[in-house]
């Protein structure tokens, strides 16, 4: 099956509003198995949404239609519609209750056209609007199939998850029941990330697997169907044990909401241990990511932000032969940094950062170049390499996120 997209308002083509719609849709699509080729707006004008209607038709198999349901004479998506197909507007009497019952208290009495909200062409399945007033439909025609959906962003992703997404997956999978789980990436591309699950990706059907590039990171979408959780649990599992038998080493966590700071934060807590850093490059942004999560100072006493050369001498207590013998972007610098650091703060863990974040080079080093090193526990000192040729900023964030990853791969 193959869908299209059209969002509808003039507000969206002026540039006066983000349409966040079409990438939410698209992306839940694509976690059915079905495909997104076309994506399109148009303003509120029947003769144009009429074109764009028939053409959507003769191309897709899905037309997914966003916006245009509510009560002003500018919501013009649902008599687009039913003109186009030759039907009828019907009204939901449970859905006008619904609207007279609110605007029975509304001190400005109840619109004109308030009950076009409660309408829905002959022949649709509702789906119920629970946040909002203007209900959605779902239509078979011969041509194609049609969801109709509210614009606003509350009200149209409440709609689609919890009605639209079962009957989704019931015709493309014969299941109703559907749930995902997000897995969590870091040290590999989008584009990488495919490549090695490519024979995963080309055979996809039920779970299927969606990659989104982050900031620096990936997540990868496990989506199946069944008739029972149990039965879906066990297609995730299995299918989660053969992604990570391929790039497990990348992986560090999941969710959606999920942040290498919070895993390690978390890791630290649940081993009681405690960390600090020395940090050049990044200058305080690794700490400053510790802080942000919840209950950070149980694990998290303070750190050094040691710029400078002199930085590293005076609050390190680095030898200055260390860094004239082998600079400050060197593996032996990073080693004194994350151990010097530890021992001034009496943690169990201690990790550095230094590097260069561009765009100037240092030492005979390109923009990007950077090393992080890690002081463990058990008085171990590693050190890691990475040359990571991007902006400023981003070199910052993924020199950042190495850390936390260096951590997560040794405390695991």
């Amino acid at each position: 099956m193959n869908a299209e997209i059209i969002t509808v308002g003039t507000e969206i083509l002026l540039g006066e509003i983000v349409d966040t719609s079409s990438a939410f849709i698209a992306r839940r699509l694509a976690n059915l198995g079905i495909d997104v080729y076309f994506e399109d707006t148009v303003g509120d004008n029947y003769d144009r949404l009429e074109s764009t209607i028939s053409l959507a038709e003769s191309r897709s198999d899905l037309v997914v239609l966003t916006g245009g349901l509510g009560p002003t004479e500018d919501d013009i998506t649902k008599i687009s519609l039913a003109q186009h197909l030759g039907l009828d507007l019907e009204i939901d009497k449970k859905a006008l209750k619904k609207i007279n019952d609110f605007y029975a208290t509304y001190a400005l009495g109840k619109p004109s056209n308030a009950d076009m909200m409660a309408k829905h062409i002959e022949g649709a399945e509702i789906l119920p609007n629970e946040k909002g007033f203007a209900v959605g439909m779902f239509l078979k025609t011969d041509a194609c199939d049609y969801l109709v959906l509210p614009g606003p962003p509350v009200e149209m992703r409440y709609m689609f998850t919890n009605f639209a997404m079962p009957k989704l997956a019931k015709l493309t999978s014969g299941s109703s029941l559907i749930d995902s789980r997000v897995l969590r990436f870091f040290g590999i591309g989008e584009t990488e990330l495919e490549k090695d699950l490519k024979e995963l990706i080309d055979n996809q059907t039920n779970p299927t697997l969606a990659t989104y590039a982050k900031c620096n990171e990936v997540t990868l979408r496990i989506t199946a169907s069944g008739e029972t959780k149990s039965e879906i649990k066990e297609l995730i599992d299995n299918m989660e044990k053969r992604v990570l038998a391929i790039v497990g080493q990348y992986f560090y966590g999941y969710g959606d909401n999920n942040s290498l700071e919070k895993v390690v934060v978390n890791l630290l807590k649940n081993k009681e241990l405690s960390i600090t850093a020395a940090e050049s490059l990044t200058s305080g942004m690794f700490q400053s990511r510790i802080g942000n999560v919840s209950g950070a100072s149980e694990v998290f006493p303070g750190g050094f932000v040691t710029y400078s050369a002199d930085a590293k001498e005076q609050l390190l207590n680095i030898p200055t032969e260390i860094i004239k013998k082998y600079g400050v972007v060197s593996s032996e610098t990073a080693e004194y940094m994350a151990k010097n650091s530890k021992d001034k703060m009496k943690t169990d863990i201690g990790v550095s950062f230094t590097g260069v974040a561009g765009p100037d080079s240092l030492e005979g080093h390109l923009a990007g170049f950077f090393w992080v090193g890690l002081a463990l526990p058990n008085g171990q000192v590693i050190t890691k390499s990475v040359n990571f040729a991007k902006a400023r900023n981003e070199v910052r964030d993924y020199a950042t996120k190495t850390g936390f990853k260096l951590i997560y791969d040794n405390l695991k």
